[in-house]
């Protein structure tokens, strides 16, 4: 392949380290969709016949058919997924095959074509990303007024509703959407065009190949074009902050089927048993996602050292820039549609939920407040007296609510029976109608606007 340069062909190792066919097959359609654009626009500047551009344009589509149908040859010996369309397009129509290459490079050949699939990649991410926050919407909205404990440091703080809790996580989707947006559309700009590294001496046309391929531009500089993986790792950026997000919400389910807190149920569906403990059912499901965010995060670590230390233009080194990104991206096409599985799978255990909210002091905030607005207490002095009052109830084995209104007293006189109403676990949550807040009639009006805002429902 590499003509009269070389006298021999390489050594079995050097065949071995240099072929990228095993992980770059997955660009054929891209690369055949690039090529396609390619011929076209030559044809158009009359770089080549158009006999010779039809004949190239009628092999191509054979090409993709061979490869989707299973009846095609990958080969070591030819690298990459670039010469093996090449070489079985020339199979298949003869010398007009090698008119393809004209005005190209494989440098801005497989930035185009890693472009083209990165671009899908955030759109298929982006598609799993949304049936995932559609799930927690709605079940939000079911569980609208479903009292449950809020935790700060994992220790009882304040009441919310499940609603609430889950929406949460939609805001955080909700970010990871935009910055896959962001990413795609930074990326989009087509490398086609630049060649080696330093342009073309051919009069193509940057602009008609751009436009084919659906790029908004073509890349500016030539240099940059072909050595560019900025667009890889922003992606790989934006995959790793998701799959945290996934891995909190993973964590969380752990912790809710866990017995000491057995807020949810999961079926048969997405639980294992025990090989020894015939009684367990384990969330085995959410435990992978939680420990897929460790690789995802690795892959994206090792493609910024793959670039870390590379001079323009391109180097070998940036090969290896494909098998960490589609890696990733089949993690979190599975991790993502595991969770949407396991949101739509669980089971609330409402009664559970609302006795964890007896513990714990949860309304002690809710006192506070109460002192402030109806004695006209300083915050800090009521959190002062709600102390006290907490460490009386404490050391009494009682919730607030059930200490005496002459216990209060003894410790702020000015207290009236009025506080009770502030201590029931229901008024508490119905009261925070703040913006944000986790008031049921807030969680439904946060969850209709997500719709609008992540779903694009009117």
């Amino acid at each position: 392949m590499w003509g009269g340069r070389f006298a021999a062909g390489p050594a079995a190792i050097m065949q071995q380290i240099n072929a990228s066919i095993g992980v770059d097959k997955r660009l054929y359609a891209e690369d055949i969709q690039g090529s396609l654009a390619h011929a076209a626009m030559l044809v158009a500047q009359g770089i080549i016949s158009e006999t010779d551009g039809a004949a190239i344009a009628k092999g191509l589509h054979q090409v993709k058919a061979e490869i989707e149908a299973g009846n095609f040859e990958f080969k070591t010996a030819l690298e990459d997924i670039h010469m093996n369309v090449e070489q079985r397009l020339k199979d298949l129509i003869g010398e007009p095959a090698g008119r393809l290459h004209t005005a190209r490079s494989r440098n801005d050949q497989v930035a185009t074509d890693f472009k083209l699939w990165v671009r899908r990649a955030c759109d298929e991410v982006a598609g799993e990303t949304r049936a995932l926050v559609a799930a927690l919407i709605d079940r939000a909205e079911a569980e609208a007024a479903t009292v449950m404990p809020g935790y700060t440091h994992l220790q009882p703080a304040q009441p919310v509703t499940f609603g609430h809790h889950l929406l949460a996580y939609v805001e955080m989707l909700g970010r990871d959407l935009g910055r896959l947006g962001d990413a795609r559309k930074r990326l989009n700009e087509s490398p086609l065009g630049s060649a080696a590294l330093a342009g073309t001496t051919f009069p193509i046309d940057r602009q008609m190949t751009a436009q084919a391929l659906g790029f908004d531009r073509p890349a500016a500089n030539s240099l940059d074009a072909v050595s560019d993986r900025d667009f890889a790792l922003e992606y790989l950026a934006a995959l790793s902050i998701l799959a945290v997000h996934l891995s909190r919400l993973a964590e969380e389910i752990v912790i809710w089927m866990s017995e000491g807190f057995r807020f949810i149920r999961l079926s048969d569906a997405f639980t294992t048993g025990s090989s020894i403990m015939p009684q367990k059912k384990n969330p085995d499901a959410a435990e992978l996602v939680r420990a897929k965010a460790g690789e995802v995060i690795g892959l994206m670590v090792q493609l910024l050292i793959i670039l870390k230390g590379l001079a323009l233009t391109y180097g070998k080194d940036m090969q290896d820039d494909k098998a960490p990104t589609f890696a990733a991206t089949d993690t979190v096409l599975l991790s993502l549609a595991a969770m949407t599985g396991m949101v739509r799978d669980l089971t609330p255990n409402r009664e559970r939920m609302r006795d964890a909210c007896e513990r714990g002091f949860l309304t002690a905030t809710d006192l506070a407040d109460w002192l402030v607005r109806a004695l006209g207490m300083p915050f800090r002095e009521a959190h002062h007296v709600t102390g006290s009052l907490v460490k009386l109830a404490e050391d009494q084995g009682k919730g607030l609510a059930d200490l005496g209104l002459a216990q209060m007293q003894a410790i702020e006189p000015r207290i009236t029976d009025a506080v009770y109403a502030v201590l029931s676990i229901e008024n508490s949550v119905a009261a925070r109608k703040s913006e944000g807040g986790t008031a049921p009639e807030r969680v439904r009006e946060a969850a209709a606007a997500a719709r609008v805002r992540f779903l694009g429902d009117r």
